[in-house]
C-alpha cells in the first residue's frame, strides 16, 4: 500500500488548510485511517482518527472543535480540514492505514511520508 499525502504548507495563524492522503494498493482493503503529527522535539501523536465502516471517528483533545476528519472509500482518500490554526500545530503531518490483504487477511500498518504544516503568529 502506498500513502500519498498532500496540502501541507504555511498558513497564519487563525488561518485553515486542508490535507489529503490517497491510498493505493489493490491487493489490500484500507481499513481504519488516522493522522499523525510530530513536532521538532517531541514524540508522534495521533490527531484524529476515521474507522473504515462506520466512520467513527476520535479526536486529540487539542485538535476538537477545529479539526474535521473524513474519508472517501470510493476513492480510498482521508481528508483532514483544519481550522483556527496555531503555532502549536506546526509540525509534520502523517497519513496512517491499517490495510487488509485479500489473499491472506493478515493486516498491516502503512505511514505517508509526511507532510510539513507551518502556522506562523
Amino acid at each position: 500500500v502506498q500513502l500519498v499525502e498532500s496540502g501541507g504548507g504555511l498558513v497564519q495563524a487563525g488561518g485553515s488548510l486542508r490535507l489529503s492522503c490517497a491510498a493505493s494498493g489493490s491487493r489490500f482493503s484500507i481499513a481504519d485511517m488516522g493522522w499523525y503529527r510530530q513536532a521538532p522535539g517531541k514524540q508522534r501523536e495521533l490527531v484524529a482518527s476515521i474507522t473504515s465502516g462506520s466512520g467513527g471517528t476520535n479526536y486529540a483533545d487539542s485538535v476538537k472543535g477545529r479539526f474535521t476528519i473524513s474519508r472517501d472509500n470510493t476513492k480510498n482518500t482521508m481528508y483532514l480540514q483544519m481550522n483556527s490554526l496555531t503555532p502549536e500545530d506546526t509540525a509534520v503531518y502523517y497519513c496512517n492505514a491499517k490495510a487488509i490483504e485479500l489473499r491472506t487477511a493478515r493486516l498491516y500498518e502503512y505511514w505517508g511520508q509526511g507532510t510539513q504544516v507551518t502556522v506562523s503568529s
